[in-house]
């Protein structure tokens, strides 16, 4: 296992540094559109979940200013609802807490994505209008409603004394 990496009961976190397309399909269950992947993925840095195989992945970029940004964050879908997005984000957190002072994640305001970044702890911070018709080739679908805006979360690191 590389150095730095994370290990919970049964499950491994590591960081991906090479080949990171190779868990391109993971990646496009969170952001529909290749191009879009391409502009963040070198930057990034990349985990992957593995418990007895990848369940999960995620990229965050350093944004500056001590802003890192969840770019994206996968799980494969029948392993979803079963505890690996929110084992990622609190290995994020754990990771980057005392390097940043803030982290941000850019959703669809989706009752399924938006819910569960506020249970992980994640405020409303701004939006980010036409965001997904201004960047994107084809509409998005989720839950039924078309993807419009983005909408940003912000979860503070480093707690201010």
């Amino acid at each position: 296992m590389d150095e730095g990496a994370y290990q919970g009961a049964v499950m491994n976190i590591n960081e991906v540094k090479y080949n990171k397309k190779d868990y391109l399909p993971l990646l496009l269950l969170a952001d529909e559109q290749e191009n879009m992947i391409d502009r963040y993925l070198n930057r990034g840095t990349m985990y992957v979940l593995q418990d007895n195989g990848v369940k999960a992945v995620c990229v965050v970029t350093d944004e500056g200013s001590e802003v890192l940004e969840l770019k994206n964050i996968a799980v494969v879908p029948k392993y979803q609802r079963s505890g690996y997005g929110r084992r990622l984000i609190d290995f994020i957190i754990d990771t980057y807490q005392d390097l940043y002072d803030c982290l941000y994640v850019g959703t669809g305001d989706s009752s399924l994505t938006v819910p569960f970044y506020k249970k992980c702890g994640f405020v409303k911070s701004h939006t980010v209008k036409n965001f997904f018709i201004d960047n994107y080739n084809a509409p998005i679908y989720e839950d039924g409603k078309q993807l419009v805006d983005m909408v940003y979360l912000k979860f503070a690191l480093k707690q201010k004394l």
